[in-house]
């Protein structure tokens, strides 16, 4: 009977230690270098990293439906409106941990998921088309302005980065003259909103629209090969526009992830989010993403900087409110017929 249970007790313990070797991540993020940088985390520390990818609905669903049972760690994904939304159901547990409050800005974290990098949706446009100096003093509040009328191309609006710039305006400026500013948005389109970002960017580069809103690393994207010489041409046709320097600063978002409530390792859930923020994984992330640095004393990718490095950031705005104003976001964008 000793011997038994010196078995089941042996086995427990190893059990625990092989649990405590390794770290289950869900991540809708879709670089093969994120599979790098935790090939290096796993170097550092001995923690096998399992991935898990897919696109956020999936697992999102996946996570829920399997509760308790779930062995999902950490959760990874782009975009604030994302892990607020899962937030607000429950999902996560404390992810904040001294290391992670003294890295990351309060308005890019909340005690349940923190950004580990940042991206800026922008304005582009044609130099051929628009005068810079028409564009001094531009806002995105600017882009209803019917001077801009059958010139403007931007993604649906069922798109989260949409959503999330526009519940970024419902928190600065109200729902009413944020539904009053999409119905000028959309009255501003030189086309039915399609594809993704750097399908806007080439509609500009093509003469269909003068402006487009898009994130930075896509433009980084395509000016650096690597979607081929067309693109990379065609980005070079585009020049970038910081909106909203004269108040709040651009509208700023994540990727970010948080450590799951029924998370069966937390804790090493907790060194990998500590690790992403270390400026060896920040260096990693932002020259093979494009993406801004979430530390300080990190500089973006060549591509990035040249764009413009001094542009002032929206720090005001926390980046929690983006989930808390997605539902209205979308409801008003529909209203306004934003396809």
């Amino acid at each position: 009977m000793k011997k038994i249970l010196f078995t089941i007790l042996a086995l427990s313990f190893f059990e625990t230690f092989a649990l405590a070797k390794e770290v289950n991540v869900f991540s809708a993020r879709h670089y093969d270098s994120d599979v790098q940088l935790y090939q290096k985390f796993t170097d550092k520390t001995g923690i096998k990293v399992n991935i898990i990818s897919g696109k956020d609905k999936a697992l999102q669903k996946r996570i829920t439906e399997e509760g308790t049972d779930s062995k999902a760690d950490l959760y990874i994904t782009a975009d604030a409106g994302r892990l607020g939304a899962f937030a607000s159901k429950g999902m996560f547990q404390n992810s904040l941990t001294p290391a992670i409050k003294a890295a990351v800005p309060s308005n890019f974290r909340t005690s349940k998921w923190t950004g580990i990098a940042k991206r800026a949706r922008i304005i582009y446009y044609s130099p051929e088309r628009v005068n810079a100096n028409d564009l001094n003093g531009m806002t995105y509040e600017d882009l209803a302005d019917s001077k801009w009328k059958g010139r403007i191309v931007i993604r649906k609006s069922n798109n989260i980065y949409n959503q999330s710039l526009v519940a970024s305006l419902i928190k600065n400026n109200g729902k009413k003259a944020t539904a009053e500013w999409a119905k000028g948005v959309v009255a501003n389109m030189a086309r039915d909103s399609k594809g993704n970002d750097r399908a806007q960017i080439l509609a500009v580069a093509a003469g269909e629209a003068d402006l487009a809103v898009a994130n930075t690393y896509y433009l980084a994207l395509m000016l650096s090969g690597k979607k081929g010489a067309e693109q990379q041409a065609a980005a070079k046709k585009v020049l970038p526009f910081f909106p909203n320097q004269g108040d709040r600063g651009t509208h700023m978002n994540i990727s970010g992830g948080g450590v799951l409530k029924n998370a069966p390792n937390p804790e090493n859930a907790k060194k990998l989010l500590e690790f992403l923020l270390t400026k060896e994984a920040q260096q990693h992330i932002v020259n093979n993403t494009f993406e801004y640095p979430m530390i300080d004393g990190v500089k973006p990718h060549p591509l990035v900087k040249q764009m413009g490095l001094g542009f002032k950031q929206d720090l005001e705005t926390k980046v929690a409110n983006y989930g808390k104003n997605q539902a209205a976001a979308l409801e008003l964008m529909l209203s306004a017929k934003w396809k």
